[in-house]
C-alpha cells in the first residue's frame, strides 16, 4: 500500500538539506549529543511507535526525536500532534520539528531533565519514548533516567528506548523494574533491538502541582 511521501522527502522536493545531511552536521558538531549519524529507518520508528497505546490519555514524551523519524511514526500509530512533548537539545532539530508539527510542545532541554519537566504537564505521561545514545552516560544515569520518568508517568506506562547491542542499555530487569527486549530490526543501520521498560511495583498515585 503506497502511503505517500515522507516529511524529508517533501523538505528535499523544496531543496532544503535532507534529514540524513542535517543528522550528519549534528553528528560532526556533537558526537556524543547526537550518538548517530543518520536518522532512525522507518521500520525502526515503526517498531517503536508500534509499542504504545495510542488510545491511553496524556501526554506522550519523546526523548532526543532529532529530525522526527520516531515522531512520524507515533503520529501514523494515531497519537494526536498536541499529545507530543518533544524533548530535544540540538537548537535546528527543534526549529524543524516546531515546523513540521506546529501542535507539539518542543522544548529544547538536555533530556535528562525530562522528570522534572514532566511534573509540570497537565497530567501523568501516556508513554516515555526514547532515541538517546543511552551508553556513552554511566549506567546510574540511565537507570536513574528511566526509574524518574516512569514514576511521573501513569501507572503501566511503558519507557521505550532502542539499542544497537543485544542486551539492555539500561541495568535491567531489577526489582521494581520490569524489561522486555525486542527481536531484531534488521532493516536498520546498524540493525536495532526496541526495548520496553515498565515498573512493577504498586506505587502510589503521583501527586499533581
Amino acid at each position: 500500500m503506497q502511503t505517500g511521501p515522507t516529511q524529508q522527502q517533501i523538505d528535499q522536493d523544496d531543496g532544503r538539506p535532507s534529514d540524513t545531511a542535517l543528522f550528519f552536521q549534528s553528528w560532526l558538531d556533537n558526537p556524543l549529543r547526537a550518538g548517530a549519524f543518520r536518522p532512525s529507518s522507518a521500520g525502526l520508528a515503526r517498531a517503536m511507535a508500534g509499542r504504545i497505546d495510542p488510545s491511553r490519555p496524556g501526554p506522550v514524551i519523546e526523548l532526543g526525536p532529532g529530525t522526527g523519524a520516531v515522531t512520524e511514526a507515533l503520529v501514523k500509530r494515531g497519537v494526536d500532534p498536541s499529545r507530543l512533548v518533544l524533548v530535544e537539545a540540538d537548537p535546528v532539530f527543534c526549529e524543524l520539528l516546531r515546523e513540521r508539527w506546529p501542535r507539539a510542545l518542543v522544548v529544547r532541554t538536555d533530556a535528562y531533565t525530562a522528570p522534572p519537566l514532566m511534573r509540570e504537564l497537565n497530567g501523568p505521561a501516556a508513554a516515555v519514548v526514547a532515541g538517546l545514545p543511552l551508553l556513552v552516560r554511566p549506567p546510574g544515569d540511565r537507570l536513574r533516567l528511566v526509574l524518574e520518568c516512569l514514576r511521573q508517568a501513569e501507572r503501566g506506562a511503558p519507557f521505550i528506548q532502542f539499542t544497537h547491542f543485544i542486551r539492555s542499555p539500561v541495568p535491567a530487569p531489577r526489582p521494581g523494574l520490569r524489561a522486555h527486549g525486542s527481536a531484531m530490526v534488521w532493516w536498520n543501520l546498524w540493525p536495532a533491538r526496541v526495548w520496553t521498560y515498565r515498573l512493577a511495583d504498586r506505587r502510589p498515585a503521583v501527586a499533581r502541582r
